[in-house]
């Protein structure tokens, strides 16, 4: 009887120590914070797509840089 005894307080001590782990690592595990995703506009000059927040616009078109929202929308358009 006392060899049951024994075997039951290991078992309760290892399953006691397994469920405080289980607890402790979900709350310090390192998650990386999602960042909100930023919409993509098109470039209407060369077709690259980037961060709204980055883009020139006129009118209704975006544009990459300076360069291709002086150059219009379509090549050789002025």
């Amino acid at each position: 009887m006392g060899l049951f005894r024994l075997l039951f307080w290991i078992i309760l001590i290892a399953a006691a120590f397994w469920l405080w782990r289980r607890l402790t690592s979900k709350r310090t595990s390192t998650r990386k914070p999602e960042q909100p995703t930023l919409p993509m506009v098109r470039c209407a000059q060369c077709g690259v797509h980037l961060p709204r927040d980055q883009a020139l616009q006129e009118r209704d078109h975006w544009y990459c840089s300076q360069a291709h929202l002086e150059q219009g929308s379509k090549p050789g358009e002025r």
